[in-house]
């Protein structure tokens, strides 16, 4: 699914938070093994926040201003 139809979901961006969180079960919560969970997580979130604005809120995604920390430190990391 792209990030646009995922921000149409109930809560927006839901079923990618899920699959981290199916992710980290499966793998004895060793988040290395679920990075592009997590990756495909923010992906959602910053199309949320980029259609919706800074203050629009979903309890899946973090703040706009941490979101974009979290991908510059994840763009470090890499």
């Amino acid at each position: 699914m792209s990030p646009e139809d995922d921000i149409k979901a109930n809560p927006p961006c839901h079923p990618r938070a899920c699959a981290i969180q199916d992710c980290l079960t499966r793998n004895g919560y060793n988040e290395a093994k679920c990075t592009q969970f997590i990756d495909a997580l923010y992906e959602c979130c910053k199309a949320f926040y980029d259609k919706n604005g800074d203050d629009a809120t979903t309890v899946s995604c973090p703040k706009a201003h941490l979101l974009r920390l979290k991908m510059e430190q994840r763009k470090g990391n890499a």
